[in-house]
């Protein structure tokens, strides 16, 4: 039986590490209503009365019954979206080749050293360009593993700040994402192009990612 500091313990951990979505009125009034029905008290008994202990404890189970129906029902709007969700693998995705100092498995400013070497690895071909005229130089590239793909990471940067861009074959019209969106610090811009995915990652400002995501766009990325 779920007791009190159970129920507490976990309603505490839910709203430390979960956003929080509203469930519709409609769910509510229902398990509202069912939980109002097993709680209502039975007729009284000849033998025992209403203060019997088999009423208690059919109380008690309504009680406990309840408190796990409004658990269940919070968990399940407390799922974020598939954007969200893809936000979050992506800056773990970028933060992660910061941490362990891999950033790329091919060094190289030059696009013609860099295209040529992901044809040799990958059954697609990411776009590959320098903006180095434009303030966004290519310092190179490496290969990632995103949202079950193996993925192209293009390497750029900004004023010493790194830019990741991810990029793989879209499978399902319906994975297509394109948002703009913020995530523990971190600005990321998604689109998609001639049957590929591209998300752009990095800690340099909005308009800037902004700025370099239409140069890519541009460019066939």
């Amino acid at each position: 039986m779920i007791d009190e500091h159970d129920t507490a313990e976990l309603s505490a951990v839910v709203k430390a590490k979960a956003s929080r979505y509203e469930a519709p009125p409609e769910l509510r009034q229902s398990i509202s209503a069912a939980v109002t029905r097993s709680a209502a008290p039975a007729a009284p008994s000849r033998r025992t009365g209403w203060w019997s202990d088999w009423s208690w404890l059919k109380l008690g189970a309504a009680v406990a019954c309840g408190a796990l129906a409004s658990v269940l029902v919070t968990q399940l709007y407390l799922v974020p979206g598939s954007g969200e969700r893809m936000s979050e693998e992506i800056v773990a995705a970028h933060v992660r080749s910061l941490m362990v100092s891999h950033l790329e498995d091919i060094a190289s400013t030059d696009q013609h050293t860099v295209k040529p070497w992901f044809a040799g690895k990958l059954d697609f071909s990411p776009p590959v360009e320098d903006f180095a005229r434009q303030g966004f130089p290519l310092t190179g590239g490496r290969l990632d593993y995103v949202n079950r793909h193996l993925a192209a990471a293009l390497v750029y940067r900004r004023h010493g700040h790194a830019i990741n861009v991810f990029a793989w074959p879209l499978r399902n019209a319906d994975q297509a994402a394109s948002l703009k969106a913020k995530q523990e610090g971190f600005n990321l811009i998604a689109w998609h192009s001639a049957g590929m995915q591209f998300w752009a990652v990095s800690d340099v400002n909005a308009d800037e990612l902004q700025q370099f995501a239409k140069l890519l766009q541009k460019d066939g990325g």
